[in-house]
């Protein structure tokens, strides 16, 4: 469990967040029109598993559970960060979460050293209702990762109307009552005018869903504009792949448990 000291003052900085203003809002869609027709609306109550394809896609699985924070709530999120993955998926940085379209003032970061502090401090974030969002991310292999604490990780999203993303690096999956199972890797990225860098680009593998939408694979960007996620343009080289296209088989880091 997280120092009883961290805890107090993760509950205090989320009883200081102002009322939600959406807390209605249940789903949502990231945006790429091929996959938000294979998928549908995404729930936003509801805890969702991001698996790097592997470790050294840490950061691109990190920015695609953003990006799905990001269109879940416009407000407040919480990310809590194992300090164990700091050296390989480093840190948020402020110019760079302002680059990404998102307010630094409005999100709560927490350090926890190990994945049961992790878990448990996910859990209260969840079930207070205060943040649109709660990331977890994760490194390394834990015992406690498991059915019973991804259920315990529901029912808190649930109750809090709240988002949950457990990101996990540099670990094999385990049974989960998770609502969706992605695995990340990044993409090519087409620069932008004046040879400017492009925008954020994904490859994205639906290895899971409860809603019964069978697995894909696309490959997308991330409009800092629109805040969501889009189709890369021709000219970029870069193709949306078919919605109907099974996901390749891949290593056991990305394989449904």
């Amino acid at each position: 469990m997280p120092p009883p000291l961290a805890l107090h003052h993760l509950r205090r900085q989320l009883s200081a967040l102002e009322p939600r203003q959406c807390a209605s809002v249940r789903s949502f869609r990231l945006g790429v029109e091929a996959l938000d027709e294979r998928l549908g609306a995404v729930r936003a109550d509801a805890v969702h598993e991001v698996l790097p394809e592997a470790p050294r896609q840490a950061v691109a699985a990190q920015g695609f559970a953003l990006g799905l924070a990001s269109r879940a709530s416009a407000g407040a999120m919480v990310w809590i960060l194992q300090t164990m993955g700091r050296s390989e998926m480093g840190e948020p940085f402020g110019p760079g979460l302002s680059a990404w379209g998102l307010d630094p003032g409005a999100l709560i970061l927490v350090r926890v050293s190990d994945a049961a502090s992790l878990l448990a401090a996910g859990e209260e974030a969840l079930r207070s209702g205060a943040a649109g969002a709660v990331i977890m991310s994760g490194w390394g292999e834990a015992r406690v990762h498991g059915l019973t604490a991804s259920r315990r990780l529901m029912m808190a999203a649930r109750s809090g109307s709240t988002l949950g993303l457990l990101v996990r690096a540099n670990a094999e999956p385990a049974p989960s009552a998770a609502e969706t199972r992605w695995s990340i890797a990044s993409a090519p990225s087409a620069p932008l005018a004046a040879n400017a860098p492009g925008r954020p680009a994904f490859r994205a593998r639906l290895l899971r869903s409860r809603s019964g939408a069978p697995p894909g694979e696309w490959t997308m960007e991330w409009d800092r504009e629109t805040r969501s996620f889009v189709t890369p343009s021709a000219s970029g080289g870069l193709v949306s792949r078919p919605a109907d296209r099974p996901a390749a088989a891949g290593t056991g880091r990305s394989r449904a448990a």
